[in-house]
């Protein structure tokens, strides 16, 4: 019997579905939990109720509108490029761009915080946080270093073969 192989897309976004549900508990607990005040585990570090306006780092705060739909036409090519992709890397790491934007973008149109994305994780040193946020930045990285990634050698032979006979 021979291994059962998931589709790519199947699993990307299985990934943003998943994602997307553990940052939207995380924002409840994070919203009823920290209404009083923040929660230091050592020194700065720990959790704080933030309202986030803008993109990332409170960007183009104030500019709700222009966000949000940015954001949505981001998500639409990282969705078009998820459905196109045959490798299981590269469709994990759209799965958590993908759940990390539907999160926020969750967080603009249905909770009722005036357009403002719920961010918990605080450094002191950092601008506050989320797990959406964390998708994100995992996604985007590992996008990096997968097209950074040397070639096997049997890719290398198949593109070699592949010029020789043009």
């Amino acid at each position: 019997m021979t291994p059962r192989r998931y589709k790519p897309q199947l699993v990307g976004l299985i990934v943003a579905i998943v994602w997307t549900t553990i940052d939207q508990i995380s924002k409840s607990i994070a919203q009823s939990t920290l209404a009083n005040g923040p929660h230091f585990l050592f020194g700065h570090i720990g959790f704080a109720l933030i309202y986030n306006y803008g993109f990332a780092f409170s960007l183009a705060s104030g500019k709700t509108i222009v966000v949000t739909v940015l954001e949505v036409a981001i998500s639409a090519f990282v969705a078009y490029s998820l459905a196109r992709t045959k490798d299981l890397p590269m469709a994990i790491a759209y799965g958590l761009i993908l759940g990390g934007a539907f999160g926020n973008i969750f967080d603009r149109f249905f909770r009722h915080n005036h357009g403002g994305v719920i961010d918990f994780f605080y450094t002191g040193f950092w601008p506050t946080f989320n797990v959406a946020d964390i998708g994100v930045v995992v996604g985007l990285l590992m996008i990096l270093f997968i097209i950074r990634r040397p070639r096997s050698s049997g890719q290398e032979s198949t593109s070699q073969a592949e010029e020789s006979s043009k």
